[in-house]
C-alpha cells in the first residue's frame, strides 16, 4: 500500500505516535490510549485553568497575528492602499496600547476612577450628559436608566441585557430586540451558595468598593453584604443554563407598552435612545418574564445606595482587567479569577498573547482580514466546504435508517438539512476581502496608542451601536457572529446556517494544503462539521424549521420518539463524574449538556461521509498511509477525532465548567460519543461487554 514518506508525513506520523499510550486498552480507555503521550508532554501552564489542543491552536493563531502586527510599522506601507494602512495602524496602536505595561502602570486607576465618577453622577442625576436624554419621571428612574444605558453601551452587563436576532416565532428574517438576563460576577448561581467562594467574593467586592468609594459610604463591609445579597437574589431568579436552551420557553413576545410594565423602574424609551436614534422597538422578545418581574420586585426592596454600589462593583470587576497589572483594582479582580479557575497565584499569561486576544475581541473583523490572508489562501474555502457538504449528504442519506423518525418527518429533516447555509472561512459583511469595507466598518472606532482603557470602551461602543443598527431590519445573511481567527464554529437556528471560521480550519483540525489524508481530516474537521450540522436537529434545533421559525414540523410520534432518545442520552451523561479536587466527585449535568452531546453524535455522519468518498479519494491519492502507524484507516479516523479533545484541566476549572458550560468534559466528549457508535467497536474489534462495546440496548443511537 502507498505510504507517504514526505517530510510532512513523517512529522505528522511522529506527532500521532508520540501522543499515544499503548499501555491503555482502546476498547476501555480510548481517550487515554490516544492522548496520554500528548498530555505528558504538555503540562498545564501555571496561568491557565485548562489547556488542550484547542488552546494550543488558539495560541498558534495568536502567534501568527503577533507576527503580522510586529512586521507592520507606520513606515512599512509598501503595497498597501490607504484603507489597509488605516486599519493596520488602528490594529497596531490598539496592540501597542495594551503591551505598554509601564505606561499602564503609570496611568494607574485614573481611567476607571473617572468612569465610576461618571456612573455615580448619572445614577444620582447630577450629570449633564448621559448618552440618554432625560425624561419626565422619578429621580431614581432617570438615574437608573441613564446609568444602565451608560454601562450597557460600553459592554458592562448589569441587571439585564439585550441582543438583536431574528423573530423566531413570526419572521426569522426580521431582526428584533430580545431581553435577556445578564451574566453575574460569579459564573453560576451555585457559587452564591458556596461559603468559601462567597468569602473570597466578598473580600474582592470590599476591596473594589473601597478603592472606588467617594466618601459617601462609611460602612463598606456592611454595604458589601447588602450588595452581594442583592446580586444573589437576582442570580437565584435567573434561568439555569439548560433552561436558556429551550427556544419555546424563552420566546415570550411583548409589545413595547406591555414590556415596559415588566420593569417600570427603567424608562425604556429613554434607554433605547442611547443605542438607536429611532423610535422604540415595536416588539420585544423576553427570555424570562419571571426574571424581569422578580428583578422589579428586588429593585423595589433595595435601597438606592446598594443599587448604585452594585453597578459600581460590576463596572470595576468588568473593566479593571484593562488597567495596569500593578494597580490594586487589577489585582483584586485577578484574585477572583485565580480562585475560580484554580490558577497559581501571581501567574499571568504572556502579555503579547493576551493583547492579541483583546485586539481580536475589539477589532476582530479587521484582524481577521490579515489572519485570513496569512493562513487561509487559495482554495481553502472550497476544500472546507466540500467536507461539510459531504457530511450533509451523509446525514440526509442516513435519515432513511433512523428508527425513531417516520417518513414524513424524515422528508422534512432532509429538506432542512439541504437548506442549511454553509459559511466557511470569513464573512462578506464586513467584506474580509475588501480593505475599504473593513476600514469603513471600524471607522467610528477611535484608537489611541496611549489610552488602552478608552480603546476598549470605544471598540465596545462601536460594536454595540453596530448591533443595534440591525434592529427591525431584514437579516443580513452575509454577517457572522464570530471573527475569522476564532477557534470554534456554530449553528445559528434562526438563520439555519452553520459557520466555520478560518481559525478552526488549521492543523490539527484541517490541512489547507490537503497534506493530510482524508481519514484524518474527516475524523477531526469532519467531526466539527457533523457536530454543528447535528445542532439543527438537537433538543433545541429541532424546534426550528428550515426557515428558522419555531414550528411543529415533525409529527407528534417522531417528536415523542426523539424525547425518548434524548432521555437516554441525558441518563448516559448524568452518570459521568469529575474529580472536584476535594476528595469528592461532581456529576455531569445531563440535561444541561444534552444539546451538545447530541451534537457530538454527528461524528457518525462524518465517518459515513468519509466512507462515501473513500474510493474516489483513494484513487486520487488522498487516502495514503503514514509511516510507522500500524493501524487501519478506520482506526485512525477515530484516533483523529479523539486527538482534538486532548486536554488537561484543574479541578476548580472543571467544576466551573460543569456548572456553567453546556459541553461535557473532553474525556466524555470522546468516550461518551464512541459508546454510542458501533462502528468504533467494529474498527477496534472490541470484545462484547468492553466499555466501548456495550449491549445495544444501553446505547443511545440517534442516526441509525
Amino acid at each position: 500500500q502507498d505510504v507517504c514518506m514526505e517530510p510532512s508525513c513523517i512529522i505528522l506520523a511522529a506527532d500521532i505516535l508520540s501522543s499515544l499510550d499503548t499501555t491503555q486498552d482502546p476498547c476501555n480507555n480510548f481517550y487515554d490510549f490516544v492522548n496520554n503521550g500528548w498530555l505528558k508532554d504538555n503540562p498545564l501552564p501555571a496561568d491557565k485553568g485548562g489547556w488542550g489542543r484547542f488552546s494550543a491552536l488558539v495560541q498558534q493563531n495568536q502567534q501568527v497575528m503577533q507576527r503580522i502586527l510586529d512586521s507592520y510599522s507606520g513606515n512599512s506601507t509598501s503595497g498597501l492602499d490607504q484603507y489597509d494602512q488605516q486599519t493596520l495602524q488602528k490594529l497596531s496602536d490598539m496592540y501597542s496600547s495594551c503591551t505598554n505595561l509601564d505606561q499602564l502602570d503609570s496611568i494607574g486607576q485614573t481611567p476607571l476612577e473617572s468612569f465610576v465618577g461618571t456612573l455615580r453622577g448619572l445614577y444620582r442625576g447630577n450629570a449633564t450628559t448621559s448618552g440618554a436624554n432625560a425624561r419626565e419621571g422619578t429621580q431614581t428612574s432617570k438615574g437608573l436608566t441613564a446609568a444602565l444605558a451608560f454601562l450597557h453601551l460600553r459592554g458592562v452587563e448589569s441587571l439585564f441585557g439585550f441582543f438583536i436576532d431574528g423573530d423566531a416565532g413570526l419572521d426569522p428574517n426580521n431582526m428584533v430586540l430580545w431581553f435577556n438576563q445578564p451574566s453575574f460576577g460569579l459564573p453560576a448561581k451555585e457559587y452564591f451558595q458556596d461559603n468559601s467562594t462567597m468569602q473570597l467574593y466578598e473580600s474582592v467586592a470590599e476591596r473594589l468598593l473601597t478603592i472606588f468609594n467617594d466618601s459617601s459610604n462609611s460602612d463598606i463591609p456592611g454595604l458589601v453584604k447588602q450588595v452581594l445579597d442583592f446580586e444573589s437574589k437576582m442570580a437565584q431568579a435567573s434561568l439555569d443554563p439548560g433552561q436558556l436552551l429551550d427556544p419555546i420557553a424563552t420566546y415570550n413576545p411583548f409589545n413595547t407598552t406591555d414590556f415596559v410594565q415588566l420593569l417600570p423602574q427603567v424608562d425604556f424609551p429613554t434607554y433605547f435612545s442611547a443605542f438607536n436614534n429611532q423610535t422604540s422597538p415595536s416588539r420585544i422578545i423576553v427570555s424570562s418574564p419571571e426574571y424581569a418581574k422578580a428583578l422589579s420586585q428586588i429593585l423595589n426592596e433595595t435601597p438606592d445606595q446598594v443599587v448604585e454600589s452594585y453597578l459600581v462593583f460590576q463596572a470595576a470587576l468588568s473593566l479593571s482587567p484593562y488597567l495596569g497589572m500593578g494597580t490594586d483594582a487589577w489585582q483584586a479582580q485577578r484574585s477572583l479569577v485565580e480562585f475560580l479557575n484554580g490558577i497559581q497565584k501571581g501567574a499571568v499569561s504572556d502579555r503579547g498573547e493576551t493583547c492579541i486576544g483583546l485586539v481580536v475581541n475589539s477589532l476582530g473583523f479587521a484582524m481577521g482580514r490579515y489572519f485570513v490572508n496569512a493562513t487561509f489562501p487559495g482554495d481553502s474555502r472550497e476544500k472546507g466546504t466540500t467536507v461539510i457538504s459531504n457530511v450533509v449528504k451523509a446525514f440526509v442519506a442516513s435519515l432513511a435508517h433512523v428508527d425513531w423518525m417516520d417518513e414524513q418527518s424524515a422528508k422534512a429533516a432532509a429538506e432542512k438539512a439541504n437548506a442549511i447555509r454553509i459559511k466557511v472561512g470569513y464573512p462578506l459583511s464586513p467584506n474580509t476581502t475588501s480593505s475599504q469595507s473593513i476600514a469603513e466598518y471600524y471607522g467610528p472606532v477611535q484608537i489611541d496608542k496611549n489610552n488602552f482603557f478608552q480603546n476598549i470602551l470605544s471598540s465596545q461602543i462601536g460594536a454595540t451601536i453596530q448591533g443595534w443598527s440591525e434592529l427591525e431590519k431584514p437579516r443580513n445573511v452575509q454577517e457572522w457572529s464570530m471573527f475569522p481567527p476564532t477557534v470554534n464554529a456554530y449553528y445559528n437556528p434562526t438563520g439555519n446556517e452553520i459557520v466555520f471560521p478560518a481559525g478552526i480550519l488549521q492543523p490539527p483540525f484541517f490541512s489547507r494544503d490537503w497534506q493530510e489524508p482524508g481519514y484524518l481530516s474527516y475524523g477531526s474537521f469532519g467531526a466539527v462539521a457533523g457536530h454543528e450540522l447535528t445542532h439543527a436537529f438537537d433538543s433545541s434545533g429541532r424546534l426550528y424549521n428550515q426557515d428558522g421559525k419555531i414550528a411543529q414540523w415533525w409529527t407528534n410520534a417522531t417528536s415523542q420518539n426523539f424525547e425518548m432518545k434524548e432521555g437516554c442520552i441525558v441518563k448516559q451523561y448524568s452518570a459521568y463524574t469529575i474529580d472536584d479536587g476535594q476528595g469528592g466527585v461532581v456529576h455531569v449535568n445531563g440535561n444541561q449538556t444534552a444539546t451538545e452531546n447530541i451534537g457530538d453524535s454527528g461524528l457518525i455522519q462524518s465517518f459515513r461521509a468519509w466512507k462515501a468518498q473513500y474510493k474516489t479519494s483513494l484513487e486520487a491519492g488522498g487516502e495514503y498511509l503514514l509511516p510507522g502507524l500500524n493501524y487501519t484507516r478506520e482506526q485512525l479516523f477515530f484516533m483523529s477525532f479523539a486527538r482534538i479533545w486532548a486536554s488537561v484541566i484543574r479541578p476548580k476549572e472543571a467544576v466551573l465548567r460543569i456548572r456553567s458550560d453546556p459541553h461535557s468534559p473532553e474525556r466524555y466528549r470522546v468516550e461518551g460519543t464512541l459508546f454510542d457508535i458501533p462502528d468504533f467497536a467494529k474498527a477496534f474489534d472490541c470484545p462484547v461487554g468492553s466499555k466501548l462495546n456495550p449491549p445495544r440496548d444501553e446505547q443511545c443511537i440517534f442516526w441509525g
